[in-house]
C-alpha cells in the first residue's frame, strides 16, 4: 500500500509559531494594564472545566466485558490471538494465525495455564480459522458479535488483543473506513469488505476483537498496512479488520461442516495473469484459461482478453482485479472491460462463486 507520510514540523516553524502567538496576544489586548488586570481577575475566577467521566465510565465497562472473550493462541511460529465464538469451546482467529499446524495452546484471559486446542477448520480464502477447546472450561464467556452492516465512519472502537506478546492489550480509536478491499500480498488472500481503523494494530493482534462501545465484536484485526518509505515500513493508524458478518457466516460453517461450504466469494470463472506494458508497468489482468460454462465464458470473454476494468474499479493487475471482484456477490451483475486485438470492449457478466 503506497502511503504518503506528513512533513515534519521543523523546530524553527514551531518557534515561529509560538513567537506569532505571543505577539498577536500582546497585540490584541487594545486597552490599558488595568483593563489587562481586570480580565486576568475574571479568568480566575471562571470555574476550571470539567471532563465528564461517562466515556471513561463506558471503555471501562467494555474493556471488562470483552476482555475475558479475548485469547493468546501460541503455535510453533509465534503467537496470535482469538475470540472465544461459544460455550463449546470455538475460537475463532486468523488462518495465517494458525498457519498449517493442527494443535495449539491457548490462554484464556481468565486462565493461569494454557488449555489445549486443535483445528477444526482453516478458510485462508479470508484469513479466517476456528480452533476449539479439548475441554472448554465453565467461566467460558462467549463474545457476542454485532451487526457490522450499521458500522459508521468515526465510531469510536477498541482493539483487543496480544501486540507483540503483550497480553490483554487494548488500543483505541475510530472507524476510518468500510468496504475496503485489501490483499495480503500477491499470491496471497484478498479480503472484502473491511473495516478500516486507525486503532494500532501490531503483530500479535491478528485474531482478536475490533470491539464498539457497545461491547460487541464489529470484527476481527487482520491487516496493519505497511509502507516501505516509513522506518520499519509500518503506517500508523491505518489497520483493517474482517467485518463480523463476515466472521460468523464463515465461523458457523466451519463449525457445522468442518470445512465452507459456501464462500460468499464473487468470481468470473477464469485464471489470469499480469500484463506489463510501456515501461514494464502493470496495464491489466490478462485471461489464461476460462471455465467453459463459467461467467466470463458466457458473456463471451475468452483466453488472450486483456481485463482492464471491472464495474467502477480499474485493473492492472491479478491483485487489484482480485480486489474489484471481493467488493462483489455472487449473482452481482458487473460491467467488465477488456482489451481483445488492441481494441476496447465491454460484457455485462453476472458473477459466479470462487
Amino acid at each position: 500500500m503506497a502511503l504518503s507520510s506528513p512533513s515534519p514540523l521543523s523546530p524553527g516553524a514551531v518557534l515561529l509559531c509560538a513567537g506569532a502567538l505571543l505577539a498577536v496576544g500582546a497585540g490584541c489586548t487594545g486597552g490599558s494594564p488595568d483593563a489587562d488586570e481586570t480580565r486576568a481577575v475574571r479568568a480566575s475566577r471562571a470555574p476550571a472545566p470539567t471532563v465528564s467521566d461517562d466515556l471513561q465510565d463506558t471503555y471501562e465497562e467494555v474493556v471488562n466485558d470483552v476482555l475475558p472473550s479475548v485469547v493468546q493462541i501460541t503455535t510453533g511460529d509465534g503467537l496470535g490471538s482469538g475470540v472465544v465464538y461459544d460455550e463449546e469451546g470455538h475460537i475463532v482467529t486468523n488462518a495465517h494465525v494458525v498457519g498449517e499446524e493442527k494443535r495449539f495452546e491457548v490462554l484464556l484471559a481468565t486462565g493461569q495455564q494454557p488449555e489445549r486446542a486443535e483445528l477444526v477448520a482453516s478458510y485462508p480464502e479470508q484469513d479466517l480459522a476456528v480452533i476449539a477447546l479439548d475441554d472448554a472450561p465453565d467461566q467460558l464467556r462467549p463474545a457476542t458479535f454485532g451487526d457490522s452492516s450499521k458500522v459508521e465512519v468515526g465510531q469510536i472502537v477498541l482493539a483487543m488483543g496480544n501486540p507483540l506478546g503483550l497480553s490483554s492489550s487494548v488500543t483505541q480509536g475510530i472507524v476510518s473506513a468500510v468496504g475496503r478491499s485489501v490483499s495480503e500480498g500477491e499470491g496471497q488472500a484478498t479480503l472484502g469488505n473491511m473495516v478500516q481503523t486507525s486503532a494500532a494494530i501490531n503483530p500479535g493482534n491478528s485474531g482478536g476483537a475490533l470491539v464498539n462501545l457497545s461491547g460487541h465484536v464489529i470484527g476481527i484485526p487482520t491487516l496493519a498496512a505497511r509502507d516501505p518509505g516509513l522506518s520499519g515500513g509500518q503506517a500508523p493508524g491505518i489497520g483493517f479488520a474482517i467485518p463480523a458478518s463476515t466472521v460468523t457466516f464463515l465461523a458457523d460453517q466451519m463449525i457445522e461442516h468442518g470445512r465452507v461450504v459456501d464462500s460468499g466469494r464473487a468470481a468470473l470463472g477464469v485464471s489470469v495473469r499480469t500484463v506489463l506494458g510501456d515501461g514494464f508497468q502493470p496495464v491489466g489482468a490478462a485471461i489464461v484459461e476460462a471455465d467453459e460454462d463459467g461467467p466470463a465464458a458466457r458473456a463471451g470473454l475468452r483466453p488472450g482478453d486483456v481485463v482492464v476494468r471491472v464495474g467502477k474499479e480499474d485493473v492492472t493487475d491479478v491483485v487489484s482485479l482480485a480486489e474489484a471482484l471481493a467488493a462483489h456477490r455472487p449473482g452481482d451483475r458487473a460491467e467488465v472491460t477488456y482489451e481483445r486485438n488492441g481494441e476496447r470492449h465491454t460484457a455485462e457478466v453476472t458473477l459466479g462463486e470462487a
